[in-house]
């Protein structure tokens, strides 16, 4: 009798934990698809039978049989579970995960004697048609995160522009005697490269020079020995002393200051523009930015945001029509003017791809929205992407859009093989490095989340 209630002890148990089985498996191959539930099946049939061989009593006469069996079936499985390739884990897609919530209630409900196994549901959908591709992840995150709408670029533009007239009237008063230029916004937002807020609009504040009163000097030729950046000297000091020209006034050791041009206009922007006055009038929000060594105006209208950088500069300067911005460098070079290469990277970008339809400039925006919104790499500067978009650019021959994500990835070995050599020359002054700047642990923070992000480059995204 003891025997008996034992029995049927362990055909219930054996009931139990065969539903359990039967359950998980059903569900395995819903969400992992049948070749990791094959895997899985194994795994838990072997514990199974595990459990019963070390529960259930044992007959003496089984013994040696018993043993024998066992042995076998486990070699089985253990060799047909080595020989089962085991499938890389994948993220569920949303869609996915939406179609998985439906099904739950119908797994979990209790059989009845009449309803059919949940193994025999009707499947709509393949998991394995569901999975997406990196190039599919890419292009999702570019319509996400990347395009922006027509109409908020059009807003954005119109408010660039009233700023920007605002802000020359401004100087015409409070600086009358400085004769500066029309200033004209600019930048990835008006030339089809902007991609959300990674980049401010580009406001240059243009200096007119008496051209007999300046010449420019190269950067390395100065006691800064800076490759980008050019002086720029005072001249004809015997015939137009100094006091001659409006601009002497920004003179430091016969050559005009670019920081001290700098401290002049921030201080009109932060304690003399009455911005408050001009956002009501244009029905937005305008306030100078205290925390950036750049001069940048802050606009926020309803849902739209706009950052402005205000760079005094100097166009079309020297005999090769160079583009000078002044820019906020650290050491001896903060009296240097920085020489700019947006324009010409910008114009070269899209001559390339207007030969063959490309994508670069796809390439270069999802570049600056990922290093913009990873903080490690948010040392990276459009400049950097720049030049390897550039450099990738003319080696490369399929652009199409179905190799943007090969693009990408080599974008990425490009990033780390001149970090690894601290080194990204300049597509239009090879004299320039554009990585020279950075320190060690820079570049080895830099390097460590580019190198993971080849590794696994969905988690950029």
């Amino acid at each position: 009798m003891a025997e008996f209630s034992q029995k049927q002890g362990k055909r219930h148990d054996d009931a139990v934990l065969g539903s359990a089985v039967d359950f998980l498996l059903a569900n395995a191959r819903l969400v992992l698809g049948m070749g990791a539930a094959a895997v899985l099946g194994i795994a838990t049939l072997a514990v199974k039978r595990l459990i019963d061989k070390a529960t259930s009593p044992r007959d003496e006469e089984d013994d040696a049989k018993g043993d024998a069996t066992c042995m076998e079936d486990g070699w089985k499985e253990m060799s047909l579970l080595k020989a089962t390739p085991r499938p890389q884990p994948q993220p569920l897609p949303a869609v996915l995960s939406q179609h998985l919530s439906t099904l739950a209630p119908l797994a979990t409900a209790p059989e009845g004697p009449g309803e059919a196994d949940p193994c025999m549901l009707p499947q709509h959908g393949s998991p394995v048609e569901l999975c997406l591709t990196f190039q599919e992840k890419l292009l999702a995150f570019e319509r996400d995160h990347v395009s922006v709408p027509a109409v908020d670029v059009t807003v954005a533009q119109q408010l660039a522009r009233d700023i920007s007239l605002e802000l020359q009237a401004f100087l015409r008063s409070k600086f009358p005697e400085l004769p500066f230029g029309v200033l004209e916004p600019g930048g990835p937002l008006f030339d089809g490269l902007h991609a959300g807020a990674a980049d401010p609009v580009r406001l240059l504040v243009p200096l007119r020079l008496e051209p007999d009163l300046w010449g420019l000097v190269p950067g390395a030729d100065t006691v800064a020995r800076d490759t980008r950046c050019w002086a720029v000297r005072r001249t004809q000091l015997e015939f137009c002393p100094r006091g001659s020209s409006p601009w002497d006034r920004f003179l430091v050791g016969g050559y005009l200051c670019a920081q001290l041009l700098l401290e002049l206009l921030r201080k009109a922007l932060t304690t003399s523009v009455n911005w408050p006055a001009i956002g009501s009038l244009l029905g937005c929000l305008v306030r100078p930015s205290v925390t950036s060594e750049l001069l940048l105006l802050e606009v926020q209208q309803e849902h739209l945001e706009l950052t402005i950088a205000v760079l005094p500069a100097m166009a079309g300067a020297g005999v090769n029509d160079h583009v000078l911005l002044a820019w906020p460098l650290e050491g001896l070079a903060g009296k240097l003017w920085l020489q700019d290469f947006y324009q010409a990277e910008a114009n070269r970008l899209r001559a390339l791809d207007d030969q063959d339809a490309g994508t670069r400039q796809r390439l270069l925006r999802l570049l600056c929205v990922i290093c913009h919104r990873h903080p490690a790499l948010g040392q990276l500067s459009r400049g950097h992407l720049t030049q390897v978009v550039l450099h990738l650019g003319e080696q490369e021959v399929d652009w199409a859009e179905e190799a943007l994500g090969s693009r990408f990835l080599q974008a990425l070995e490009e990033l780390i093989s001149g970090l690894e050599q601290a080194s990204l020359l300049c597509h239009f002054n090879p004299s320039v490095n554009l990585f020279g700047t950075f320190r060690e642990e820079e570049i080895d923070g830099i390097g460590y989340v580019l190198y993971s992000g080849l590794q696994a480059p969905e988690l950029l995204l």
